[in-house]
């Protein structure tokens, strides 16, 4: 069978599925395994990345893909018979913005292959219930779609009281006996169900021992966003639907992208009681509120002449890496507005500036190019409309810093007409707006 007819059959088994799941929204899908095959699985294999570190096994994407038909041969029978043992992941620690360090888990090649290939599945039934309120880890869906959604919102309803909700160490702590529950809702397949169970007890290999877990997703595991969706749908997403917005005075809406979750409402009063509610919600599922970092925010825009002396500011928030403000268009009216938050770009300069003083004595027109590859990159997640001075100042900052470190390559230094010279040959290139939005 050819690789499009294989794609072909893939596709429509993922329409079937997700028709079955759209017909009988309120019950569980029994018999869902036979739908992985070998082409299902040689799909899954397609879309694993191939770069990744190894696991503990050691094997890489390429050593893998020597005896590729014979590898997916065993693992689909290991699977289908329940032979298949979810291996512990290996640990790495990654730096955070505050100089700390956070855990991640590594997988095996092979078991991301197998991830991928039930997240597939799952997905095609949870698309059909996930509301439109979640932008996390959902195909055709993003950050920047997010961040569009609660612009508009917030506009329409011409800002309101934001509530910043911030759930301590969620993936962590994510109670697998209500994650069970949840799953049993819509999926109560033996061989899928098995292995999902499989995957929350494999633990992780830290030292040369394998610590086991009672809670949290899969480390660093591709079906652990699609867990955490499921579990946030229930706990939150549904429940603010089904629940909060029709007992609210005046209108109220919910931005979630994963675990981080924005909810707006039009009077103080109703984010008031929202506030106290989604706390014993979610504590109510095993999940904290973390207290410093969770805050009720006045955000109404400000009359069309400004604010009277001495008058309380609209004040602003924080949300997937930009912070939200009131500002003026160009057409002089008031607008939501977004520039790069602090400790975004704090933590951006200080990854310069640890880079250049690494590299400092490399040639000048590499560390350009790999510099403006940094800029680049930065820009195609920050270069929203609105956010040109904060790009600006990144750019300007990273000249500085460049400067700095030329300059201490050697005594004689680094005048600036001497970096001009230099930059004329190897100029860094000012990061641009990627993604537009209207500026009303």
């Amino acid at each position: 069978m050819s690789r499009t007819r294989d794609l072909g059959s893939i596709s429509t088994r993922l329409s079937r599925i997700a028709e079955k799941a759209r017909t009988v929204p309120d019950r569980a899908l029994i018999s869902l395994h036979h739908y992985i095959d070998r082409y299902w699985l040689m799909e899954a294999h397609g879309q694993t990345r191939k770069d990744g570190a190894r696991g503990i096994d050691g094997v890489t994407a390429a050593e893998y893909e020597e005896d590729l038909g014979e590898n997916l041969a065993s693992l689909l029978e290991r699977f289908k018979s329940g032979h298949y043992r979810a291996p512990a992941v290996r640990r790495a620690w990654i730096p955070k913005g505050d100089g700390k360090r956070r855990p991640i888990g590594i997988p095996t090649y092979e078991d991301k292959v197998l991830q991928r290939a039930v997240t597939m599945l799952l997905e095609a039934i949870y698309e059909e219930d996930f509301k439109d309120s979640s932008w996390g880890y959902r195909r055709g869906r993003s950050a920047h779609g997010a961040l569009k959604s609660l612009r508009d919102q917030l506009m329409e309803l011409h800002g309101g009281y934001v509530l910043e909700v911030d759930i301590q160490n969620f993936f962590e702590e994510l109670d697998h006996s209500h994650l069970r529950s949840f799953l049993d809702r819509r999926v109560r397949d033996g061989v899928i169900r098995r292995m999902i169970d499989k995957w929350l007890k494999a633990g992780v290999m830290s030292e040369g021992q394998v610590l086991r877990r009672t809670e949290g997703t899969p480390q660093g595991g591709v079906i652990s966003p699609l867990l955490a969706n499921i579990y946030l749908h229930y706990v939150l997403d549904e429940w603010f639907e089904a629940e909060v917005q029709p007992r609210l005075r005046g209108a109220g809406f919910l931005v979630r992208f994963a675990d981080d979750v924005i909810i707006v409402c039009e009077h103080e009063s109703d984010a008031r009681r929202v506030q106290e509610a989604m706390t014993k919600r979610l504590e109510r599922f095993g999940l904290r509120v973390h207290p410093q970092k969770t805050r009720l925010v006045r955000f109404r825009r400000p009359p069309y002449r400004g604010l009277p002396p001495g008058s309380e500011g609209p004040g602003s928030f924080d949300f997937l890496g930009f912070t939200h403000y009131w500002g003026r268009s160009r057409k002089g009216n008031w607008t939501v507005r977004v520039r790069t938050a602090k400790d975004r770009m704090r933590r951006a300069l200080k990854r310069c500036a640890e880079w250049c003083r690494r590299h400092r004595h490399a040639p000048v027109r590499w560390q350009s190019q790999q510099l403006n590859r940094a800029l680049q990159g930065h820009a195609a997640y920050f270069g929203i409309t609105m956010n040109s001075d904060s790009l600006d100042r990144l750019y300007y900052r990273t000249r500085r810093i460049w400067h700095k470190w030329l300059a201490r390559r050697s005594q004689r230094g680094m005048t600036w007409p001497r970096f001009e010279k230099v930059t004329s040959r190897c100029p860094l290139v000012r990061p641009r707006i990627v993604h537009r939005y209207a500026d009303r």
